[in-house]
């Protein structure tokens, strides 16, 4: 077959810019396997970029030929992650030299070769990526030795776990496992386990096979709680050491799934939330100012709001009049809500407001906003808030949802905790921190009376924010929680 025809029977999908001006993105899960049809605008991974999981569809029709990278692989945009075989009733067909080349290339970039793997492969033939089959066709390929997922060859994960425990090493090295015989040794994809980098460093280093331990999380994802089980198991079914040798035997350092440390990769949300915070702390000079005020009209009201037919079905909380009672501050105090523009060395004073809500995810904090937060009635507001949690807590964030957002609230309060100091999110002006809200001793019309209380933070950029507003703007939040009826007097 000539390089064209092969070209244009294997189509190339690579990983595009989902976000603004990202760079890469992390495979968190495949959704197809080699040798699967796929059709044109079907889902086949999720990947995760520096701002939210995104699911990937593909653009054509056809039966996948080959997966370029396994799940935990950081992929950088622009790089091929999957070829689709567009005409599966050709017949068998080699790929192009040029296109093997690629493949070969970013193969070696995105996992290095072991040891174990110094035998050539014959030329023009590629062995698939471990752990994906390999494609249906009458063109045969030799499957690759497996990756070895503890790090010290193939051992029973029992046996190492009993020499361990008996406090020495085993008498003889490992022998590494032979090749798999085709269609005998070879591990299906959909039998690969599913687990998260951290969890399969974890293993590694305790020395667990992932494809033995039963997976408890949602879409039988393996947890660390289920690799540590798996450990706990092995352990109890190891048979103890003779009392000789086991006083014999010199003092064993902790078992390996005791380890004093466990590394995490930093990448995803969490690299790019640290990056955000280290750059907004050392350009916008933080200013801090904190206040604790009586709200215990504003709890009133919650309570009032929650059996008020026009909020029936929302969620009616604290967070909701905090929220309202900022955005009527910030019409109070326009100059808040504005940005700094270093090129141009310009204020920009924005005159609407997107407002970001802090929200801790399994992957890392992000900051939702609510578009035009400042036209939306008291259940709209609701609404969005109950709309912008649910979604973050799934992972189901898009990027645009976290653009342009122009002053964040965040609530430490649901922690217990009293305030922080926030740090600005980049491109904004003012954050506000919520606390908890706690009945306290309060001096109420000249009688010790036992209050809610809860205390504000407000960090705002001193570049474009003085003393002066800052504290007014925070005055202003403060005096609507403490009596909710400024929110009509000066809303």
């Amino acid at each position: 077959m000539t390089m064209t025809a092969s070209t244009q029977r294997f189509r190339e999908f690579k990983m595009p810019d989902v976000g603004e001006g990202l760079t890469e993105a992390e495979i968190l899960k495949w959704y197809v396997n080699v040798g699967d049809t796929v059709a044109d605008g079907q889902v086949v991974c999720e990947v995760e970029t520096a701002k939210a999981a995104v699911e990937l569809p593909i653009p054509f029709d056809g039966v996948v030929h080959e997966l370029r990278f396994p799940e935990g692989t950081t992929v950088d945009v622009g790089q091929v992650i999957i070829s689709v075989d567009t005409q599966p009733g050709a017949g068998p067909a080699e790929e192009a030299p040029a296109a093997t080349a690629a493949h070969a290339e970013s193969r070696a970039e995105a996992a290095p070769a072991l040891p174990d793997e110094a035998e050539a492969e014959p030329q023009g033939r590629q062995a698939v990526l471990v752990g994906y089959g390999a494609a249906p066709s009458s063109t045969k390929r030799r499957p690759r030795k497996a990756r070895p997922e503890a790090g010290t060859g193939t051992a029973s994960v029992a046996a190492a776990l009993q020499a361990e425990l008996n406090g020495h090493a085993p008498a003889a090295p490992v022998a590494p496992v032979a090749p798999a015989a085709p269609g005998t040794g070879a591990v299906p994809a959909q039998g690969r386990a599913l687990a998260k980098p951290p969890v399969r460093k974890l293993a590694k280093d305790l020395g667990v096979d992932l494809a033995s331990v039963t997976p408890t999380g949602p879409g039988g994802v393996v947890t660390r709680d289920d690799v540590h089980a798996a450990v706990a198991a092995a352990t109890q079914a190891a048979p103890a050491a003779p009392a000789a040798e086991a006083a014999a035997a010199p003092a064993a350092e902790a078992p390996a799934y005791g380890a004093r440390e466990t590394r995490i990769p930093v990448k995803g949300v969490r690299k790019a939330t640290a990056q955000a915070m280290v750059a907004s702390a050392f350009t916008a000079p933080h200013v801090t100012e904190f206040v604790t005020v009586d709200v215990t009209r504003t709890m009133k009201l919650v309570e009032k709001l929650k059996s008020d037919p026009d909020m029936a079905g929302l969620r009616v909380n604290p967070l909701l009049l905090v929220a309202k009672a900022l955005l009527v501050a910030i019409k109070r105090n326009p100059a808040v809500n504005a940005a700094w523009d270093e090129e141009n060395q310009e204020i920009v004073l924005k005159h609407y407001v997107n407002l970001g809500i802090a929200a801790a995810t399994p992957r890392g904090l992000i900051v939702p906003n609510i578009k035009d937060a400042h036209t939306r009635t008291l259940p709209e507001l609701s609404r969005a808030l109950g709309e912008l949690v649910a979604t973050a807590r799934e992972g189901r964030t898009s990027p645009a949802d976290m653009a342009g957002g122009t002053v964040t609230i965040t609530n430490v309060g649901v922690f217990g905790v009293d305030t922080g100091t926030p740090i600005l999110n980049p491109g904004e002006s003012a954050i506000l921190a919520f606390g908890a809200i706690k009945l306290q001793p309060w001096v109420h019309k000249g009688k010790v009376k036992p209050r809610h209380v809860t205390t504000l933070a407000l960090s705002f950029d001193h570049r474009l924010i003085d003393g002066e507003l800052g504290s007014r703007f925070l005055a202003d939040v403060a005096a609507v929680l403490e009596d909710p009826k400024r929110l009509i007097t000066w809303g």
